[in-house]
């Protein structure tokens, strides 16, 4: 089984944003589950490391949490 690769290394850039809130993954997954996302603490991490990709919904719900633009996801990537 082919195993998928993400084609854009946005994983840091979450982890950038995440400790510019001062957050924890925790704290980013329980405001991820109160706005209607299924996600566990290790998918999370996953993301962050870049070792499954993101649902576009998921990216959504950043921003709202991260109070920025969606482009920051992809700052140095473009």
């Amino acid at each position: 089984m082919q195993k998928i690769r993400p084609d854009m290394d946005i994983g840091h850039n979450i982890q950038c944003l995440r400790h510019k809130a001062n957050m924890t993954q925790e704290q980013v997954v329980a405001r991820l589950q109160l706005m209607g996302i299924e996600i566990s603490k290790s998918t999370y991490a996953k993301l962050e490391t870049n070792r499954m990709n993101i649902k576009v919904s998921e990216l959504v719900a950043l921003t709202k949490i991260f109070d920025t633009e969606i482009s920051r996801f992809f700052d140095g990537l473009l």
